[in-house]
């Protein structure tokens, strides 16, 4: 089965899924449509569903006339119907990670995420959470949550990480040009991953593990917050 899965990436006969349609996964989803690779956009906002259907775009640097072009070209739609996972190949999750009043991680818009995919996760899905978060969230929080559906992470289906990565103080730069890291536990899951996104990214870089991805992405936010302060200072 895996060998049929593998070559649908190559050959981009994919449909991805992507959760979250914020300042992080409407441009990714862009990113797919911009090589032709159907994308269905899931959002708990239905106002924001209701804005991309007709061709209204909410962020910046991404036109209405964007969002119309790749509607009408049929290679995106967006919903609030979590039931449509289950139409999908890959799955990537880009909800927000916040801070909860004690400056702790607020991890409930990740697990509640989990919670909803595992009710329509079908044998043979990538899963690939891009929220940032801390070493361990992956394995130790999602993973069970979508194992709560009867399917076995690494044989029914692939779990993985791949951090969120924006630059928006650069005009040079997009969502394809931003290099990648993908981590995964598995050989099935790294390859999947890394031939998902291969699909749109300029550079993608493997790492070891789902873990040393995770705290990649922590080890970066934490340069970015010094620097801010010492700018600041």
């Amino acid at each position: 089965m895996i060998m049929s899965i593998i070559q649908k990436y190559t050959n981009k006969d994919i449909t991805v899924g992507i959760v979250g349609l914020g300042y992080v996964g409407l441009p990714l989803s862009k990113a797919f449509c911009d090589k032709d690779i159907k994308v269905v956009g899931f959002d708990i906002d239905k106002s924001k569903i209701e804005s991309l259907n007709n061709g209204n775009s909410y962020i910046k640097h991404i036109p209405d006339d964007v969002i119309k072009r790749i509607n009408n070209d049929g290679l995106f739609n967006s919903t609030s119907d979590f039931s449509k996972i289950s139409d999908v190949d890959a799955i990537i999750i880009c909800v927000p990670t916040p801070l909860t009043k004690a400056n702790e991680p607020d991890l409930e818009p990740v697990l509640s995420t989990g919670e909803t995919i595992s009710k329509y996760l079908k044998k043979g899905q990538l899963v690939v959470l891009e929220s940032s978060t801390y070493p361990g969230t992956t394995n130790e929080e999602l993973s069970p949550i979508l194992e709560a559906s009867g399917l076995k992470n690494g044989e029914d289906f692939y779990l993985a990480y791949s951090p969120e990565r924006e630059d928006p103080g650069s005009e040079d730069y997009t969502t394809s040009t931003i290099p990648k890291i993908v981590g995964a536990d598995d050989k099935n899951a790294i390859n999947l991953a890394t031939l998902l996104y291969k699909n749109v990214i300029d550079k993608v870089i493997v790492v070891g593990s789902i873990r040393v991805a995770e705290a990649t992405k922590l080890t970066e936010n934490i340069f970015r917050s010094v620097n801010i302060a010492l700018v600041n200072e």
